[in-house]
């Protein structure tokens, strides 16, 4: 029921797609992504959850599509959030979303955060110790959008916070995929990387059978079809894929 539920919330977006695609300035992502658009506040602290997205470098008040940590906001986020209140009870805020630091004192009143494009992540001293204290003391990481000759800058950087860490493959028998929605193949339909995607993961003390501290989505782009969803794009099929293991995600951060 659930899965029938998202097919149809994706098919109302769609509708029209590509009458909002050319409103929009264009297709393929460069009207939407154009020209820099202003963040938008955070939301006040409700308790309600909120989507945080992680920002690292200097904060200069605009997403672009040269910053790379701003890729498919607010959009996707704000998609991928109605999606999740329909489907779960957690209620989450479905405008306004959080954009944070690592070295954010706030952080720690979200349980699960979102980073993207890590190619390009840097960290200062600060924000490495405090992605250490916020996963450790139970924060939960979504890593996605990036591919190959990415993978070194991210592990350094994730080293620097848990230099402890190993980091391991997933298929899909793990039950992160199980928490809500069935995936049944990890072979998900791809945006624009070639395949295959891999899925990895982070666990508490390097432990399998203890929780994953950062899910990571390496040579995909899971993000790409929640912004995207409502323009047509891309088969609803696939996007129903990407909502689906982005609402497993969240539901085994909030319960995990």
């Amino acid at each position: 029921m659930a899965a029938l539920l998202l097919s149809l919330l994706i098919a109302g977006t769609v509708s029209g797609g590509t009458a909002l695609a050319q409103r929009r300035g264009g297709f393929g992502g460069f009207g939407r992504r154009g020209a820099p658009i202003p963040i938008q506040p955070n939301a006040p602290y409700d308790g309600r959850f909120t989507f945080v997205r992680i920002r690292y470098g200097p904060d200069y008040g605009y997403a672009a599509q040269g910053m790379m940590w701003t890729h498919d906001y607010p959009a996707g986020e704000q998609h991928f959030m109605k999606i999740l209140n329909e489907v779960s009870y957690l209620n989450p805020h479905t405008e306004e979303t959080d954009i944070l630091p690592f070295d954010s004192p706030e952080l720690f009143r979200y349980p699960v955060a979102y980073l993207c494009e890590p190619g390009a992540w840097t960290m200062t001293p600060e924000e490495a110790a405090n992605l250490r204290a916020f996963l450790l003391k139970g924060g939960f990481l979504i890593v996605d959008d990036f591919r190959y000759g990415h993978w070194g800058n991210f592990e350094a950087q994730m080293l620097r916070a848990l230099p402890e860490a190993k980091i391991y493959d997933l298929d899909v028998s793990h039950h992160i995929f199980h928490s809500f929605f069935e995936i049944k193949t990890l072979d998900v339909p791809q945006y624009y990387d070639p395949p295959p995607a891999i899925f990895r993961a982070i666990y508490e003390d390097n432990d399998p059978s203890k929780r994953i501290m950062v899910m990571i989505n390496y040579n995909t782009d899971i993000s790409e079809y929640w912004e995207w969803s409502d323009t047509g794009f891309k088969p609803i099929d696939e996007s129903n894929e990407a909502y689906k293991i982005g609402v497993n995600y969240i539901i085994y951060g909030m319960t995990h």
